[in-house]
């Protein structure tokens, strides 16, 4: 009774806002109406490669997008949870850019849906990693955030620091999908101390947003250089398009 007043009295004080809006809602780390109208979530038929939506019902074979068949992925299965665009787009800038860090605890709610596919198997579940001078910068990486509450949300064991990068590289916003390739090159490898948490396993990539699938390919490299059986990555947002 004393914890149920004590919780009562901090909403009252401290009331539930809206991950977008700020706006008041009934629970927290929730969305109200408006923002929920806003989120493109992706369901139904989708590519197998990366999540995207596609149009019409599976027929019981491998379906890819454009893009993912222009583009062979080295990984194996891929999915996204929703579009970035409109109010999605906002909340992973929020999260990425804003210190909105409680966001990653909702979103892998979302990521989760999207990624029950490729949860079977216990894969290790790893982010893809900033370059130190970065993360010192930003003081998170929002990828860890989000892959450590999926794998808490779906009982599977998280490695942090199963990846590293070791090169810096600019910021790949703007550039084209060969520049991107080009960047990251050998810029991303499998810590040397974890390698007994690579081989023989699958290994399940989290990041925020995926666009070319140059760095998610190049994490994919690094994890089949080190021994993984298999590499599958989930994404909160898919820019479509690329």
């Amino acid at each position: 009774m004393l914890l149920a007043g004590i919780q009562t009295a901090v909403s009252l004080i401290y009331p539930a806002q809206c991950l977008g809006c700020g706006g008041l809602v009934g629970s927290d780390f929730g969305l109200c109406g408006t923002c929920w109208s806003g989120m493109r979530f992706i369901s139904g038929t989708v590519c197998e490669g990366c999540g995207s939506p596609l149009p019409g019902e599976g027929d019981g074979f491998r379906l890819e997008c454009d893009s993912c068949l222009r583009h062979p992925r080295p990984w194996s299965r891929g999915r996204s949870a929703l579009l970035y665009e409109g109010q999605g787009r906002k909340l992973v800038l929020a999260l990425k850019h804003g210190d909105r860090t409680e966001i990653a605890m909702t979103a892998a709610v979302w990521l989760e849906r999207a990624a029950q596919p490729l949860l079977q198997d216990n894969p290790v579940i790893c982010p893809v990693p900033l370059h130190w001078t970065r993360l010192l910068k930003r003081k998170y990486n929002q990828s860890a955030l989000l892959a450590e509450a999926l794998a808490e949300r779906a009982g599977l064991e998280h490695c942090p620091d199963l990846l590293r990068r070791i090169r810096q590289t600019p910021a790949l916003e703007g550039k084209t999908r060969d520049q991107r390739y080009q960047l990251l090159g050998s810029a991303i490898c499998a810590h040397p101390g974890r390698l007994d948490r690579i081989r023989g396993r699958s290994v399940l990539i989290v990041d925020d947003v995926m666009t070319s699938g140059a760095t998610l390919s190049a994490c994919t490299d690094a994890c089949l250089r080190a021994g993984a059986a298999e590499v599958r990555v989930a994404v909160l947002a898919r820019v479509t398009q690329t």
